[in-house]
């Protein structure tokens, strides 16, 4: 996203600062101008980086949010004080807290103060795809429209087509259980069900995210939608994926404890503690989630990838339904 409005700053004038809560990583990207985590990836001298929150909110107009799920109130809770008032969060992140069963937008509207807008900025865009300025589409949505249209027109790019919409809670929530299928989509890939057994688990895990999200008040349409299918399609193909890679190291019995390790793997696999979060919160409100269920039961539980395919394959049939 920094990235973005450095490129955007010579004809909308827009300044970028990027705060990192981990001081020795902030100097070392200030200096280098580059991220282990992005192969080939400059960032632009123009971006200020830095690991002081007074500085990094110093007269800002639009905050975003790029912190993952899990930490989000507890780093915000941090920064409150330095926040400027009526200054709206645009979040990028994608999971649901699973002591609470908040969403990234709950969060921050409950810890920043009753008030402050919020937006949810989601869609297909793998990072490494986006630092190489590819062609991505993402959907901005708020309850508040005016914050959706500020959002599409501060971070539309060339190469980056926004759309609005008003169902945040939709945009929010396909954002999150589609990385709990590309778990699933991974270990098809790592145990090789084939195409034919990936495909369908991506038909009925969207009938799966549109059944829970309507559940809840979100709309049918949102998740046959780029936010929807189309993050969906993403995450499970792609072979930068982080929930993918993860679901087929887990199909190649690789240690569960290592990989959800964030600080030996340098990344943040959300769709695992998402499946968790989910998987509570199905079975309170008896929404049925058979493959939210066997990623939660193999990730927590030890259920093996065979297994869980078994029972999934045993499965009483019946009419196709969608939603």
């Amino acid at each position: 996203m920094a990235l973005v409005l450095a490129d955007l700053l010579t004809f909308k004038g827009i300044p970028a600062r990027l705060w990192s809560p981990f001081p020795q990583a902030a100097s070392e990207l200030a200096r280098a101008r580059r991220s282990p985590r992005l192969s080939g990836f400059e960032l632009p001298a123009t971006v200020v980086v830095t690991p002081d929150p007074e500085e990094a909110f110093r007269q800002a107009t639009l905050l975003v949010n790029a912190i993952p799920t899990q930490y989000i109130r507890r780093t915000w809770t941090t920064l409150h004080p330095f926040l400027p008032p009526g200054a709206p969060i645009v979040s990028v992140a994608k999971g649901i807290e699973t002591e609470t069963l908040r969403r990234p937008t709950e969060i921050l509207a409950e810890v920043t103060g009753a008030g402050r807008s919020c937006a949810v900025l989601s869609g297909p865009t793998i990072a490494a795809e986006l630092a190489r300025r590819l062609p991505a589409v993402m959907v901005a949505a708020s309850a508040d429209a005016a914050l959706s249209e500020r959002t599409q027109a501060v971070f539309g790019a060339p190469w980056v087509r926004i759309y609005t919409n008003d169902d945040a809670l939709g945009v929010e929530l396909a954002g999150a259980l589609k990385n709990v299928i590309a778990i699933a989509a991974g270990i098809v890939d790592g145990v090789g069900l084939g195409s034919n057994a990936k495909s369908a688990l991506l038909a009925r895990g969207l009938v799966e995210i549109a059944r829970f999200g309507v559940a809840i008040g979100a709309k049918t349409e949102t998740f046959f939608g780029v936010s929807g299918v189309g993050d969906l399609a993403t995450t499970c193909f792609s072979p930068e994926g982080r929930n993918r890679s993860f679901g087929e190291a887990v199909a190649r019995g690789d240690s569960l404890a290592g990989l959800l390790d964030a600080g030996a793997t340098g990344s943040i696999v959300e769709g695992a503690p998402t499946a968790k979060a989910v998987h509570q919160w199905a079975k309170r409100l008896g929404i049925s989630m058979p493959i939210t269920d066997a990623v939660f039961a193999m990730v927590f539980e030890g259920l093996s990838p065979r297994e869980a395919v078994g029972e999934l394959m045993r499965r009483a049939t019946g009419p196709e339904r969608v939603g």
